[in-house]
């Protein structure tokens, strides 16, 4: 329902903002609707449901555990612009979840594994094992899981067990024979075993795949674990924990501080039991006094827990026709034809689009940058890597080689703090100059420089990116890399390192728009100027591609804008708190989310700017954490070439997307769109994919071609028509 508004003009009205914590539950039930899509290849469908329990996992973790402490503190109003009381949040929370999770389980049951099970790929349940199944799995279990388990009885000398933050665990009702009083244990599914047990042959005579459950296994045995006594029932429960923490901004020893925290984490308190439909009441009542949870923060599950699991199966060797189709990244023309790195980022400004184009000419450039003997020094900033990262390797080798390296680590980085610990003490060991950036905020920014002595002098080379220092993470999310040698870049980025690493105070940057310091109101100012163009009769419109749009500050400058008429397009992937379509406040900006094989992962702000088009690129979504707790840097893409590709190419084809786009509606929902009739949808994340194809044929055509014959005329050069960047939406955007 579209809100009422008295008067329509006030922006701060809640009415006009989405709640953070719905709108982020929006964007996993568009994840939940690429595993109900028959049109997503099956596996691929496998993959969403296990990333939407992945996600919901983190929410509970993250969002959930904060409005809980909060409803214990007694707070009654929340700190967001739609001022929702925390118990309202749980409490919508509470049923919009269970009614997730009631759909992803019936899509896995009725759809997902039925079809699975045709193809060969079976998940057994225990009334479906074979006598040699049971066979196989007793010898398994007695020589691989038994000696790992550990059955922990529950009376008054022993105590409720500390289960680890997202165990799986067997509850086991029994008695002693003889003995009337039922007895309570509990069984930790060890998560150092395989979540789920493959069966021998297939389990279809040789022909396909066969899985069970690792609790299923358990279940098979539990006489083992409780000899003598007599069981009569066992349930399934999982558990999640409270994950986030506060850091004392006093804090003498930031590594040390982070350390401490990440261990208090898998000791949080428990925010979610999920347990299995079926389960006795009895034991959801135990185990919810044990936890001290509300009957609200119980998921009963109909069916396998920990969906998380079937990444494994999505693992599996071959079943190519069951997944998407393979593609190869496209090498970067400039990069391909060069001799070395520095010679093509010399020559001018390169953009990379991943995955479209490698991640590895990233890689190259550290690479390069570690054993080039021209080299001097190296400075990078790393927020989330890979665990066998290339870049932390090559950084290692050069400081073996005696440069200088720093790298700005962010311990702070969520869920990745101790893999972050790991990588800064192994660098301290070579000898890199590791800062972990400042207490208060996180280092966000994704930043290398390279100092090399050229033959004409000392010059330095800069990649800025919207996404991180990730050779895994940059094969499955959309990001931009930007290369270029121009002094007034490197020149704020050496600033920028120095703010990083040392005492400075803020300088006057160049180029780059830096927060926490000046980015929002940047931000802010070009939106307003839009509005001011609109107003005076110029050239007005504003585009958007980012994460995550909370920001109320940002929100009401945009309302603003759309009041003064200025056409206002947003892709927003997830969270988004701005109602489009409210009559006399949003009327003129749309928002649509785009779920694809790819996470739509890149920022890109466009602004008319009466006709001379701004378009900037960079880290920060428009969230009050970027924009006033991180160091985030965007900056502006000015080379005509990449200028336009970023406009005609990137932002046009994302904005005709009619096969994956959901559109916002006033009500907070999303809307999926349809193509015009008799149009086939433009699915725009495999234009990209055709792009870079198409980019890698003319390449190829060039190679095989050659220069022209030495003393021959030159090969004529084919009729372009010269051409302007297109502005975003218009009819343009349809080609």
């Amino acid at each position: 329902m579209t809100p009422t508004l008295s008067p329509p003009q006030n922006l701060d009205d809640p009415g006009l903002y989405i709640n953070r914590e719905l709108s982020w539950l929006e964007f996993n039930r568009r994840v939940l609707e690429e595993a109900q899509d028959s049109r997503v290849p099956l596996l691929e469908r496998l993959k969403f449901l296990a990333i939407f329990s992945s996600n919901l996992d983190e929410f509970f973790m993250v969002r959930v555990g904060g409005l809980q402490q909060k409803v214990q503190a007694g707070i009654t109003r929340s700190s967001g612009a739609d001022r929702m009381a925390p118990q309202e949040q749980l409490d919508r929370i509470s049923v919009t979840v269970a009614e997730l999770v009631a759909e992803q389980y019936r899509c896995m049951r009725a759809e997902i594994l039925p079809a699975l099970t045709e193809k060969g790929i079976v998940i057994r349940g225990l009334k479906d094992l074979t006598p040699d199944e049971r066979k196989h799995l007793r010898e398994l279990f007695s020589r691989q899981f038994f000696p790992v388990l550990t059955p922990l009885a529950i009376d008054p000398g022993h105590p409720f067990p500390h289960l680890v933050n997202k165990s799986l665990n067997v509850a086991v009702l029994l008695r002693r024979p003889g003995d009337p009083d039922p007895l309570f244990a509990v069984v930790q599914v060890p998560g150092v075993l395989p979540r789920l047990v493959q069966l021998p042959d297939g389990g279809t005579g040789g022909t396909g795949v066969a899985f069970t459950p690792l609790e299923t296994v358990i279940r098979l045995h539990l006489t083992d674990l409780f000899p003598g006594m007599e069981l009569f029932e066992t349930v399934c429960f999982r558990v999640t924990r409270d994950s986030e923490f506060e850091l004392d901004e006093e804090v003498d020893d930031l590594l040390r501080a982070i350390e401490e925290n990440v261990k208090q984490r898998r000791r949080g308190q428990a925010v979610r039991l999920e347990i299995e439909a079926d389960g006795p009441p009895e034991v959801e009542q135990l185990l919810t006094a044990a936890l001290d949870l509300s009957p609200q923060d119980v998921t009963r599950v109909p069916g396998l827990l920990d969906l998380t699991g079937l990444f494994q199966v999505h693992a599996l060797p071959g079943f190519a026709e069951l997944r998407d189709v393979a593609f190869a990244p496209v090498p970067v023309k400039e990069f391909a034809t060069a001799v070395t790195p520095w010679a093509a980022v010399r020559a001018k400004d390169i953009l990379v689009h991943h995955p479209y184009e490698p991640f590895k000419h990233v890689v190259d450039f550290i690479d390069a940058a570690a054993d080039d003997d021209r080299v001097l020094a190296i400075k990078q900033t790393l927020y989330r890597t890979s665990s066998d990262s290339p870049v932390v390797k090559a950084l290692q080798r050069a400081a073996d080689r005696g440069k200088q390296v720093t790298a700005v680590i962010e311990l702070k980085a969520r869920l990745d703090e101790e893999r972050n610990i790991l990588w800064a003490k192994e660098l301290e060991k070579s000898g890199v100059h590791v800062v972990f950036g400042f207490i208060g905020l996180k280092t966000h920014c994704k930043v290398a420089l390279v100092v090399r002595r050229d033959e004409d002098g000392i010059r330095r080379y800069v990649h800025l990116a919207t996404g991180n220092y990730n050779p895994q993470t940059a094969r499955v999310y959309t990001d931009l890399g930007f290369f270029t040698a121009n002094p007034s870049f490197a020149d704020d980025v050496t600033l920028l390192f120095n703010y990083l690493t040392g005492y400075a105070e803020l300088p006057q940057w160049r180029k780059l728009i830096v927060a926490p310091s000046r980015m929002q109101p940047f931000m802010i100012e070009r939106i307003e100027r839009e509005a001011a163009n609109q107003r005076a009769g110029k050239k007005a419109r504003l585009f958007a591609k980012l994460n995550g749009l909370l920001e109320p500050a940002v929100i009401q400058a945009l309302y603003r804008a759309s009041q003064a008429g200025v056409r206002i397009e947003i892709v927003c992937r997830g969270v988004c708190a701005l109602r489009p379509g409210v009559p006399g406040v949003s009327d003129n900006i749309r928002v649509v989310s785009i779920v694809d094989r790819f996470l739509e992962h890149s920022r890109i702000f466009y602004f008319e700017n009466a006709g001379d088009p701004e378009v900037f690129i960079g880290s920060a979504d428009w969230m009050d954490r970027n924009l006033s707790r991180r160091v985030e840097v965007v900056f502006p893409v000015e080379q005509a070439d990449l200028k336009a590709r970023l406009i005609d190419e990137i932002i046009a084809t994302s904005l005709a997307d009619t096969a994956k786009t959901r559109e916002l509606q006033a009500d907070g929902s999303y809307r999926r769109l349809r193509p015009p009739e008799g149009q086939a949808p433009m699915r725009s994340q495999q234009r990209f994919l055709d792009l870079a194809t198409e980019s890698e044929r003319r390449q190829a055509t060039a190679l095989i071609q050659g220069p022209p014959p030495t003393g021959s005329a030159p090969r004529p050069a084919p009729k372009v028509a010269k051409r302007r960047p297109r502005k975003p939406g218009g009819a343009d955007l349809q080609r």
